[in-house]
């Protein structure tokens, strides 16, 4: 089955959960999800594949063993392909539109400092620098956790202080729910965007192999 956009069905699934994220509401509207949303951002997933790599569907449940929200729903539907650890392209889906984007998402230990590591040297740090800022001049938000001060060791002086904060770094743009999101138009958009940001994944794939 081709990818054919996503019916308006799908974003008023989400603002109901957004409005009553309970088991009962989930219950009743359960197909909705799997019809209106799942087999679309599977069937998505499954045109991109040949360029990117195969996506992989979050699950719509919310681990809130260690939360203080134990909303048991995550109120939007994400797919993911990963070129590396905590690195890849993401897309998603939720009651606001869609969120399209790519990068690091959640580097630890050894690949937080083979991260600084390589921002800190000037023949792979400057290289990122003028990725991050020519995505940032096309119209990509720059995103991610960063430190608010700076890490440890590190001069204040230093010409790359706003990278080295980062403890996750990806790049993303928002689509709000135009008519065009019904149609088979989100595969070229959602192509486009992870075009643009190859090199910023390029970047983090080469620099921060998995142990």
């Amino acid at each position: 089955m081709g990818f054919n956009g996503f019916p308006d069905e799908a974003f008023v699934f989400y603002e109901g959960l957004e409005a009553d994220n309970s088991k009962t509401y989930w219950a009743r509207h359960r197909q909705v999800y799997e019809d209106m949303v799942k087999v679309p951002m599977t069937a998505l997933g499954e045109e991109l594949e040949a360029e990117f790599g195969r996506a992989h569907l979050f699950r719509p449940n919310r681990d809130v063993r260690f939360s203080k929200d134990k909303s048991p729903y995550k109120t939007h539907q994400g797919a993911y392909v990963a070129t590396g650890e905590a690195i890849g392209y993401y897309v998603q889906l939720d009651a606001a539109g869609l969120h399209v984007g790519a990068g690091l998402y959640a580097a630890q230990g050894e690949q937080l400092a083979r991260y600084r590591q390589a921002v800190d040297e000037e023949i792979s740090g400057v290289p990122l620098e003028k990725i991050v800022t020519e995505t940032r001049l096309a119209g990509y938000e720059i995103g991610g956790d960063r430190l608010k001060t700076r890490p440890r060791g590190v001069p204040e002086d230093h010409p790359r202080l706003d990278l080295l904060r980062h403890r996750s770094l990806h790049a993303s743009r928002r689509f709000e729910p135009e008519a065009w999101v019904h149609t088979p138009e989100v595969l070229g958009r959602v192509r486009v965007v992870w075009r643009d940001l190859v090199p910023l994944v390029e970047w983090l794939t080469v620099h921060l192999p998995a142990d």
